[in-house]
């Protein structure tokens, strides 16, 4: 794709609405709505690289209540006519339909390359790459499956709701800390999943989210890992102006 002269790509990630509680996730949603108006202006396309919410299933008819905010923004830049791009997140991964038929936004669960003005950009949310954490990739397994899935949508959303945000909440909590410092280049599993990826094709830009930190990391001379850290701590974002990519901050010129 050739981008449109003075339009730009925008990536952003790990809203997590629904934590911690109403109010905040409130503002937080309020947040995002009024950013994604203001870039709608020179938007040629966006993508929202997964934990959107911090839970979300789709029942048969019947999805999370809340959310109208975001929901509606979405639906109204899709009807404008510019593109949005959905990936599923580890914790918003029970998708089955709704954004594809009531938004017009496709939805991606595994990464997917682009090509925009002769760049390869590689997005995904990034939960299960790369060496190491064998358990949650055993467990990602188990929530992918069609029969658990399945399984899961006979209880009544009343009960399944709860039990998963309970659940969700939990896995926030024990794992959050981790997210707040870079480990290195060499324990960064992210870093070692794109310099794999290298090994058999050429990537300018790997754009990831779900680690929660904002990182801009130079794999070669060629290539760059950003991390589009979170709306929770640091309201950053990528914007790609077909030319280079870059890692901002919500708020700062």
């Amino acid at each position: 794709m050739q981008i449109p002269t003075g339009k730009k790509i925008y990536f952003l990630s790990d809203f997590h609405l629904g934590v911690p509680n109403h109010v905040q996730s409130l503002q937080r949603e309020k947040k995002i709505v009024q950013f994604l108006h203001q870039i709608s202006a020179d938007a040629a396309e966006i993508h929202i690289v997964g934990d959107l919410f911090d839970f979300w299933f789709e029942y048969r008819t019947v999805v999370p209540k809340g959310y109208v905010r975001i929901l509606g923004k979405m639906a109204e830049l899709s009807d404008k006519g510019i593109a949005l791009h959905f990936y599923v997140g580890n914790h918003d991964m029970w998708m089955s339909g709704y954004f594809e038929k009531e938004l017009n936004i496709p939805v991606y669960h595994e990464p997917v390359t682009f090509e925009y003005n002769g760049k390869k950009i590689y997005v995904g949310h990034g939960d299960g790459l790369g060496p190491g954490d064998h358990g949650y990739k055993f467990i990602k397994k188990i929530f992918r499956n069609p029969v658990c899935k399945f399984l899961f949508g006979l209880i009544p959303p009343f009960f399944g709701v709860g039990l998963a945000n309970y659940f969700s909440k939990k896995s926030r909590l024990a794992t959050g800390k981790n997210d707040e410092v870079f480990l290195g280049e060499e324990k960064e599993w992210l870093v070692s999943y794109c310099r794999h990826v290298l090994k058999t094709m050429h990537v300018d830009y790997f754009v990831f989210g779900h680690r929660h930190l904002p990182i801009d990391f130079q794999l070669n001379q060629f290539s760059k890992y950003i991390n589009l850290g979170d709306w929770i701590k640091y309201d950053t974002y990528a914007v790609f102006d077909g030319e280079d990519l870059q890692l901002k901050k919500y708020g700062n010129a």
